[in-house]
């Protein structure tokens, strides 16, 4: 269901209690719409009037989807082998979906660009040929590049 955690905290934010933040949620998690629950479900809910439940609905959103994000955010730190107990509590204790991107980008794995891929390739030696003397033939430079195992099939992919 919720996080109580969650409950406490738009609890605090729209001024009610935790118990009629959790009944709110259940009934929006039914399906139910705001002005249906302000309307006749007051008494489920503890009187939560409409601006109320509509702070509720968009705040807990936002709350899961930040929850979401984190669990999406630990799995890639930890698959990389670099989440620390320290990175682990910093994460989790944070409520905002800019700082818990601020705290994963160094880890964040990095774009590959076609430049990268070509050096990866070993071909960055073919591309400084080329660069420092022009006067050589392309295809014939690039010839002695080819390689299918590191994923350069002929001249015109070398190039």
């Amino acid at each position: 269901m919720m996080n109580d955690s969650f409950c406490r905290i738009i609890a605090g934010e729209i001024q009610a209690r935790p118990e009629q933040v959790d009944a709110a949620v259940r009934l929006l998690d039914e399906g139910n719409t705001v002005p249906f629950i302000a309307r006749y479900r007051k008494e489920i809910t503890g009187g939560l009037d409409d601006t109320q439940l509509r702070n509720l609905e968009t705040r807990l959103s936002y709350l899961r989807e930040l929850e979401e994000r984190r669990q999406a955010i630990l799995k890639s730190i930890s698959e990389q082998g670099k989440l620390t107990d320290d990175l682990a509590k910093a994460i989790n204790a944070t409520l905002s979906k800019t700082e818990l991107e601020d705290l994963y980008l160094p880890y964040k794995p990095k774009r590959r660009t076609r430049g990268q891929i070509a050096i990866e390739a070993g071909l960055e030696p073919l591309a400084d040929l080329l660069w420092s003397d022009p006067s050589h033939t392309p295809e014939v430079a690039a010839a002695q590049y080819v390689d299918a195992d590191k994923g350069v099939a002929d001249t015109k992919a070398a190039l």
